[in-house]
């Protein structure tokens, strides 16, 4: 514990990596958890989800989620199941995407365990998974929305005040008053430019700041993705082939049904069917349609873009996409490669040379979409070996996270500097670029902490 007065902060995850987002905040006998993510990727990552807590849960008095994708949320489960009792904070947004992410996320490491050993491929008997469904529907018990804006006593002497981050819905950026100390979070930063998601609220005063970087390397193209988007689908057509989209459940697939559809509206791609098959991306949808004051697009427009697509819920209705032999494009989750149903249709659709496997967003390292990225002849799915003929396509400028000169144009809202400004969930190259640019371009004092540093806030 920190000693009163002195507050510290832990980086248990999000630390050379852009999974498994936590930061520990510790003040006058009292700890707070920032997010509290799922690691995914290389195995020594994930690893670190099955390893015990470095500290008792017990002794957490709140959690606050950033947002709820599950490299930021996925872990609440396994915490509560571990013996933490207090409520997890969020915005309304983040609540009702984590009612559907987080059961999903047990149902589906259940799935994997059982597929594991019904074809016995896994090294551990009986393969687990690292919680259940059910464990999940109760730990949504703890969860509790917090409107954005508005300053919430989390603890004795430790206030949070959410605003939004862009990004998806719900998205938040966190600042959290520790006595006369202010930290700020930014969660993931989304973009000033969105198509469909409202720009980030500037950043509040604050006297330290962890700010993420998974694009602190690079910019986004600066070219329309739709010219790309629509290139892969008339090519993939005129071949008679699929194309395969692995697509984040939240976000990303109502980003891409926007796209399309906008698309076929100007005449820009033939009338082929979409199928969004991921019934977690398909209640998505409705609660970004129920959000509607989020966006920056027409309510009428989202409404007609996601009624235009045909969902599937059923495990049969899903198998038979499989066998229908027609052109059509499948967006399904997860959008890392990492689980889900996008799994079995690559097993079917990967070695078809007339398919294209479009990646639409980041892929961390160790993952099977960075795989592909990377040129691999194979993948490995549950235990086996799937050569990869169909066109691998790289749709770039989707990302729902600021770049580098976003991040910056986002910082330099702040009147003061931050007395020290901590570059977290990014891969090493693009923390300690994104730091580089900070330190030269705002002249900020600045770190990239290393996974368990302790670094008190003085």
């Amino acid at each position: 514990m920190s000693e009163a007065g002195r507050p510290r902060i832990t980086f248990l995850g999000g630390t050379g990596t852009v999974t498994g987002s936590k930061y520990l905040v510790e003040h006058a006998g009292k700890r707070v958890l920032v997010d509290c993510g799922l690691f995914q990727g290389y195995k020594q990552l994930r690893l670190r989800n099955w390893a015990p807590f470095p500290i008792d849960p017990a002794s957490i008095d709140a959690v606050v989620l950033t947002h709820a994708h599950i490299d930021h949320s996925g872990y609440v489960p396994r915490l509560v199941k571990s013996g933490y009792r207090g409520r997890v904070f969020c915005s309304p947004g983040t609540h009702a995407i984590c009612k559907l992410l987080l059961p999903d996320s047990g149902h589906l490491q259940e799935q994997d365990a059982d597929y594991a050993n019904r074809k016995g491929f896994s090294r551990h008997d009986p393969a687990l998974p690292l919680y259940s469904e059910e464990d999940a529907v109760r730990a949504l018990g703890h969860l509790e929305p917090l409107p954005m804006g508005e300053e919430r006593e989390l603890t004795s002497g430790v206030s949070v005040t959410l605003r939004r981050a862009g990004h998806i819905v719900g998205a938040s950026t966190v600042l959290l008053r520790l006595a006369e100390r202010r930290l700020l979070f930014s969660g993931d930063l989304g973009r000033p430019q969105d198509p469909l998601i409202r720009p980030p609220a500037p950043p509040a005063p604050t006297d330290f700041l962890v700010v993420e970087s998974t694009y602190g390397n690079r910019e986004h193209p600066t070219g329309d993705p739709r010219d790309t988007l629509a290139s892969v689908i008339r090519r993939t057509v005129d071949r008679r082939g699929v194309v395969l989209v692995p697509s984040f459940a939240v976000g990303r697939t109502q980003l891409l049904l926007l796209l399309i559809n906008e698309l076929k509206a100007d005449g820009r791609i033939p009338e082929v069917p979409v199928f969004v098959d991921s019934p977690m991306a398909t209640s998505a949808t409705e609660i970004y349609d129920r959000f509607a004051d989020e966006h920056c697009v027409e309510p009428k427009a989202c409404a007609r873009a996601f009624d235009a697509a045909r969902y599937t819920r059923s495990v049969d209705d899903s198998k038979a996409l499989d066998r229908r032999d027609e052109p059509k494009i499948i967006i399904s989750a997860s959008g890392m490669i990492t689980g889900g149903r996008i799994l079995h249709h690559l097993k079917y659709f990967l070695p078809g040379r007339r398919n294209t496997i479009l990646i639409a967003g980041f892929q961390a390292g160790g993952t099977r979409g960075a795989a592909l990225l990377g040129g691999a002849q194979d993948l490995k799915i549950h235990g086996q070996r799937i050569p990869v003929r169909a066109e691998v396509a790289n749709l770039q400028g989707l990302s729902a996270h600021a770049d580098a000169e976003e991040i910056l144009e986002w910082l330099s809202g702040l009147a003061e500097a931050p007395r020290m400004t901590f570059v977290t969930h990014g891969e090493p190259d693009a923390s300690d670029a994104l730091r580089g640019k900070i330190e030269e371009r705002l002249g900020w004092a600045c770190s990239v902490p290393e996974h368990r540093d302790v670094i008190e806030l003085d």
